[in-house]
């Protein structure tokens, strides 16, 4: 497939528009990256958008079995129809996480779906078909940019946290968010 989409680029899904970075590797349904991405709004609110910029990297994990899928999808929905749209999606999966998981990683109703049905759910929660912007050649680049940079940061499980490219062991889905805003706040004096 050659054409003129496949060289749209895949827009970054973010929180906030300051120079301080939080990357926060995903993986779109793991219920502890859920329970992080659920947070990034306040957080940006508490640190102010004009302070911090929260960045999504994806973090595939084969054990969840449709990721790499989802993924891309996610991405697909970022390209063509921007952020926001990739942001809804992404959400979208982690509000109905059992549409799209398997029981134990490994049975249940999903067994019986095939990619093609994932990515017809996905472009449902985007509003556009997702079918030709999940082959762009940016759409592929842009998910094997994201493994790629996870691995060259170390990162091996989701979520992981990282303050202006240093990965932050100490940050976790479950810690509230004032006790990341502490954590980010020497970096943003």
């Amino acid at each position: 497939m050659n054409t003129q989409d496949d060289a749209r680029p895949v827009p970054a899904l973010t929180f906030g528009h300051g120079p301080v970075e939080l990357e926060v590797f995903l993986e779109p349904t793991c219920p502890y990256s859920a329970r992080a991405f659920g947070k990034f709004p306040a957080l940006v609110d508490a640190a102010g958008a004009d302070r911090i910029t929260v960045r999504i990297r994806f973090l595939s994990q084969p054990w969840h079995l449709y990721s790499g899928v989802i993924t891309r999808g996610i991405l697909a929905a970022s390209a063509a129809g921007g952020a926001a749209t990739g942001l809804k999606v992404m959400a979208g999966v982690y509000a109905d996480r059992d549409a799209f998981e398997f029981d134990g990683h490994c049975s249940g109703a999903n067994m019986d779906r095939t990619p093609a049905d994932i990515l017809r759910a996905l472009s449902e929660l985007a509003g556009i078909d997702l079918t030709a912007p999940f082959c762009w050649k940016t759409v592929d680049r842009a998910l094997r940019w994201n493994v790629r940079y996870g691995r060259q940061m170390g990162v091996h499980s989701s979520p992981s946290f990282a303050i202006e490219r240093m990965v932050e062991p100490q940050m976790s889905s479950g810690q509230s968010i004032e006790e990341w805003h502490a954590l980010l706040r020497p970096h943003m004096a």
